[in-house]
């Protein structure tokens, strides 16, 4: 199909995780078409994407399949994106196409962003028993995970040449969402824990290898994320059995999290953030990341009610300095 193989890879810069979920909601939907609405597979054709059939998809999803929002949303967005091209095509579409965007995607619940606490975090890093070869990788890539705000897949994706240590400020180059690039710092102590990974891990590696690798009969190919999510999980058993709180569901991008958090937290802009995180608009980093301001909001009126418990000048001493020439 062009929509797939020419318009999102080529025109759209769509990410291979994008175009993979996209493919499978809009086969998911002509499943849909066939089973329940009993449609001829090769019959099908851009006049069975009408409001009619994707808002009966989208209820048949939500209350018969008990499908996440989420999902039903993704399913509808690919939808919509694939008639919008189609409509682009072809002038007679524009009426269907007009049509599904009608067909409004399921409010969600906005949660509260999950991230780790500084204790939950530090002992995190600390867990991998670096006395195994293996075990200090994994540390590494803790490290870069938090120090970047990367993506996991972004992460896998990075090889030595991204990697650019012999300039100040040192940084990587990192490929985001939609092929866009761009260029993070990496902090001293990132760039010392980063030296020394290099020097054990790519002493003679081709600059096209990736930075971080597994060897299998002794040749090296990329993690899976897979691999690393449940690296993280381990890591969260361990900090547990040695009794350091976890949240119940620990997973990479809450590394991520944690760390844009910090940065907020610490007064940082958004705007900066923003960057660091790779979004394209920056209403999605305030949008997911104001319910921030609530907490900050809190400590900074229990900081002056703390204040407010300490008047000084209720003290005789201060109010004899006060009064003084």
């Amino acid at each position: 199909m062009d929509y797939v193989r020419h318009y999102l890879t080529d025109i759209r810069k769509a990410s291979g995780n994008t175009i993979s979920a996209y493919r499978t909601a809009l086969n998911h939907y002509i499943g849909y078409l066939e089973k329940q609405k009993q449609y001829n597979r090769k019959d099908i054709t851009f006049k069975e994407f009408n409001r009619r059939n994707v808002k009966e998809y989208m209820n048949w999803m939500l209350n018969d399949q008990l499908l996440a929002p989420k999902t039903c949303n993704l399913r509808l967005t690919a939808v919509h994106s694939l008639m919008e091209y189609a409509s682009q095509e072809s002038f007679e579409l524009t009426a269907y196409y007009l049509e599904v965007c009608s067909v409004k995607a399921v409010k969600t619940p906005r949660k509260p962003i999950e991230y780790f606490e500084r204790t939950e975090m530090t002992a995190l890093m600390s867990a991998p028993d670096t006395r195994k070869k293996s075990e200090r990788r994994n540390q590494m890539i803790l490290i870069f995970l938090y120090d970047t705000a990367t993506r996991v897949s972004e992460m896998l994706d990075v090889t030595i040449r991204d990697i650019h240590m012999n300039i100040e400020p040192s940084y990587v180059t990192i490929c985001g969402k939609g092929r866009k690039y761009r260029n993070l710092p990496l902090m001293p102590k990132t760039k010392k824990h980063l030296k020394c990974y290099l020097h054990e891990f790519h002493e003679d590696t081709k600059p096209d290898a990736p930075l971080f690798y597994a060897t299998t009969h002794g040749e090296k190919h990329h993690l899976s994320m897979d691999t690393v999510e449940k690296m993280l999980k381990r890591y969260a058993v361990k900090c547990i059995s040695n009794g350091t709180k976890m949240p119940s569901n620990v997973y990479c991008h809450m590394i991520r999290k944690t760390r844009a958090m910090d940065l907020y937290q610490q007064g940082i802009p958004l705007t900066h953030i923003q960057q660091l995180l790779g979004h394209e608009n920056i209403s999605t980093t305030s949008g997911f990341y104001a319910f921030a301001t609530l907490d900050t909001l809190a400590k900074s009126l229990e900081k002056a009610n703390e204040s407010q418990t300490d008047k000084k000048w209720k003290d005789k001493k201060v109010m004899q300095k006060l009064y003084c020439l």
